[in-house]
């Protein structure tokens, strides 16, 4: 059934408003009847559908979906989503566009493969192989920072270990 132009307007401003007698007044039903004509709208299943529709179709451009998703996931493994870093500086703050790390562009790569299931036992190995690089990498500019190069050499042969894990 279609819709007067009253019923339309009164469903729209209830929508934005959640109050049904205001709406029923501002849709232009008169001010004595307001509260028992909202009433009386909210009960009709083909308004009361048109409503729920219109809330559905609102909140469905507030939530993301699984396309989104795999898209934003992928962007991210790709490097090709930048964040902005707030860096202090002498005079002040500056602000750098950055990709994301190797280990969150590793981390947006396995979110993707869970995705789609593989018993592909080459490409956990990959995975695991990226991942050591990842975390070997990170513990060789924390120990750099910090001045530790005992322990980077310590990972530099545990690194070499790995790759001949990996081989066999």
């Amino acid at each position: 059934m279609k819709l007067t132009v009253e019923q339309q307007k009164f469903a729209d401003n209830y929508i934005k408003s959640g109050n049904a007698t205001q709406s029923a007044i501002d849709a232009g039903y008169s001010k004595k009847t307001a509260k028992v004509i909202a009433t009386e709208n909210l009960t009709k299943p083909y308004l009361k559908s048109y409503i729920d529709s219109k809330l559905s179709e609102i909140e469905s451009h507030k939530i993301m979906d699984a396309t989104e998703a795999l898209r934003l996931l992928t962007s991210i493994a790709r490097g090709e989503t930048k964040e902005t870093v707030i860096s202090s500086a002498p005079f002040g703050t500056t602000e750098d566009e950055k990709t994301a790390d190797l280990k969150t562009r590793i981390s947006a790569t396995k979110e993707i493969l869970k995705r789609y299931p593989s018993s592909d036992k080459l490409m956990s190995a990959k995975i695991r192989k990226l991942e050591a690089e990842a975390d070997v990498a990170e513990k060789k500019a924390r120990d750099a920072r910090s001045g530790g190069q005992d322990v980077g050499k310590q990972f530099d042969k545990m690194f070499e270990r790995l790759k001949e894990d990996s081989g066999k």
